[in-house]
């Protein structure tokens, strides 16, 4: 044990390739494509201001985003310890408090540069920071319930950042049908997220987090997500068609046939094909929220 111990001594820095892999860049996707689907729903072009386009889409994807999963890697160190311990934490690759550290500065990198987007897109990262913070850690960490802690994760990664886009470019609050479909989007990732509870099903079980899939069981979870995913969108659609949107309603819709096939494939093994759905069923949706952006761009700007 000695001369194991003298051949790999405990690190002291981190290895930089685990704190790239601590801020989860494959997670960055959803809220970078949710605020580009609210700068398409303002209305405004693009050109008038791609400087704020560019700027929110760093910060809701590398800053934000990625502070909140140094974050919550940081408060669930000891759930990784069970679930996934070769995690930068848990093995040792990010020694010490470095996650922690490193967290608290990405949140107030995110608050300096959400000062540059003005007063609606400030406000939203810092709600974004706190509401990070909140789903993660003690006394609050609102993960441990499987209502509030999916509520809260799609919220910040569909909603918030869809209505920060548009707030931004537009210069003020979006109009109601903008702040409408960003919310049934919002809503519907809750069920996405229960989905992704899937892969921390032990560590969760044993250290009290309360998710869907520890509750309800893995089958009657994945049922449960796929209702939240579903009924938004025909939500969508049925405003769509009254806000005399056909054809993107019809083409939502033809999405949603597709994830209704990938779902009833989902339910034969919910938890070995979560993480299939997450690549298709998934994608669907999020095609869906751009051609909703489109379809709501000359209805609104501000309200």
């Amino acid at each position: 044990m000695s001369v194991t111990s003298e051949l790999h001594p405990p690190r002291r820095l981190p290895d930089p390739r685990a704190l790239l892999t601590l801020l989860k860049p494959v997670t960055w996707f959803p809220p970078i494509w949710a605020y580009l689907c609210g700068v398409v729903s303002s209305g405004v072009p693009i050109g008038s201001a791609p400087w704020l386009v560019l700027l929110g889409m760093v910060l809701a994807g590398p800053v934000v985003c990625g502070m909140s999963q140094a974050a919550n890697d940081w408060c669930d160190r000891h759930v990784d310890a069970i679930n996934e311990p070769d995690r930068p934490i848990p093995s040792g690759r990010v020694p010490g408090r470095w996650g922690l550290w490193v967290a608290l500065a990405m949140s107030g990198l995110a608050l300096a540069m959400g000062l540059a987007l003005g007063p609606w897109g400030f406000g939203a990262t810092v709600f974004g920071v706190l509401a990070a913070w909140a789903y993660s850690a003690e006394p609050v960490r609102l993960k441990r319930s499987g209502i509030w802690g999916p509520g809260l994760v799609g919220l910040c990664y569909e909603g918030l950042p869809w209505f920060t886009g548009a707030a931004v470019l537009a210069a003020g609050a979006p109009s109601w049908p903008v702040v409408i479909v960003a919310a049934l989007y919002a809503l519907g990732a809750h069920g996405i997220m229960t989905l992704n509870d899937f892969k921390a099903l032990e560590g969760d079980r044993q250290t009290g987090v309360n998710s869907l899939p520890v509750t309800l069981g893995p089958e009657r979870a994945a049922r449960v997500a796929c209702w939240v995913m579903a009924l938004p969108q025909l939500g969508v659609i049925a405003l769509l068609l009254g806000w005399d949107r056909p054809f993107h309603a019809a083409a939502i819709g033809a999405l949603v046939i597709g994830q209704i096939w990938a779902m009833r494939v989902l339910l034969s093994d919910p938890k070995g094909r979560a993480p299939w759905y997450n690549g298709t069923g998934v994608t669907a949706y999020v095609t869906g929220m751009m051609i909703a952006a489109f379809a709501i761009r000359t209805i609104g700007g501000t309200g």
